[in-house]
């Protein structure tokens, strides 16, 4: 009788461990000259301190204190640069982080850490210089992924929520009949179908400040007209990537404005630096900055 009692619990435990994810966070520098590493006299971006600690240690800690993620592979900064972060050095010593050298390419970077893990295995991909990255977005982001019931999720902010949040703050804005929408360097894949968007990525990430040559290049003139015009949905782009690659992707709207923030420029370090040491962590260790008021992400655009 005892048993049966403890059988439920027993298997949503293994549910719940299974459903884990595995996290790959790009740390190598996309130029041999990167503007934050030169102003900080630092070997790499990654190992830039903000507000006193490493970005990318950040970073780690973030996902580790999310409860989501059970392994972390980093993929860069290089040996030489590792060394000038103890702390960093120390956790790939002890096994608690894996390291793999980047490549050539963010994309293939990302696929290399791709081949070290489980086929069957949900991964989370971000990168080092998410400095305001905290354990209630990638938990909010997460969560939100696994019930879309697609093959890849990506996280986005609406452009008018960092722009409330942080004003006169310039950040990439892909404009769409919608609304602006940012990035926020947060990939989930939940099945090895959903991985194949790595390699979609590789023919589109020389565009990403382009929008429009992206658009002609991967969705077609037509997709370039409706863009002009004002009347293309992130609905209507994602249902195009989709029927491109048969893969299933789904936006997840985060509601808090600091995920669009990454460290790309010295402003964006002076950003992120004084929102971490104006913001005093609440009890459970986690830096939180008021969200946005929309949380809830829109209904998916009929096919």
């Amino acid at each position: 009788m005892e048993k049966r009692c403890h059988e439920p619990f027993l298997e949503l435990q293994t549910m719940n461990a299974a459903s884990r994810f595995t996290a790959i966070v790009l740390a190598a520098d996309r130029t041999g000259r990167d503007p934050v590493a030169t102003a900080a006299g630092m070997a790499c971006k990654a190992i830039v301190p903000i507000a006193g600690v490493p970005m990318v240690i950040r970073v780690l800690d973030a996902l580790e204190d999310s409860g989501e993620v059970d392994a972390i592979i980093l993929c860069g900064p290089p040996p030489s640069a590792i060394a000038d972060c103890p702390e960093l050095e120390r956790r790939i010593g002890s096994g608690r982080v894996t390291w793999v050298p980047n490549l050539d390419s963010p994309s293939r970077s990302a696929d290399s850490g791709l081949a070290q893990c489980d086929a069957d295995t949900p991964v989370l991909l971000t990168t080092a210089d998410h400095a305001l990255l905290s354990p209630a977005i990638v938990r909010h982001f997460l969560h939100a992924a696994r019930l879309a019931q697609t093959d890849a999720a990506v996280g986005v902010v609406r452009h008018e929520d960092v722009a409330a949040a942080f004003p006169g703050v310039g950040r990439t804005v892909i404009r769409l009949g919608d609304g602006g929408i940012c990035g926020c360097n947060l990939y989930a894949f939940l099945n090895p179908r959903g991985r194949g968007l790595v390699a979609f990525w590789q023919q589109a990430e020389d565009l990403r400040k382009q929008p429009w040559r992206l658009i002609a290049q991967v969705f077609g003139l037509r997709m370039v007209l409706s863009y002009v015009l004002g009347r293309l949905t992130l609905g209507k782009a994602l249902h195009r990537v989709s029927a491109r690659t048969g893969i299933r992707v789904q936006p997840v709207f985060l509601p808090y404005p600091q995920a669009g923030i990454d460290v790309d420029k010295v402003e964006d370090m002076r950003l992120a630096t004084s929102v971490l040491a104006s913001t005093a962590p609440p009890a459970d260790g986690d830096r939180q900055i008021r969200p946005a008021a929309k949380a809830e992400n829109p209904p998916a655009e009929k096919r």
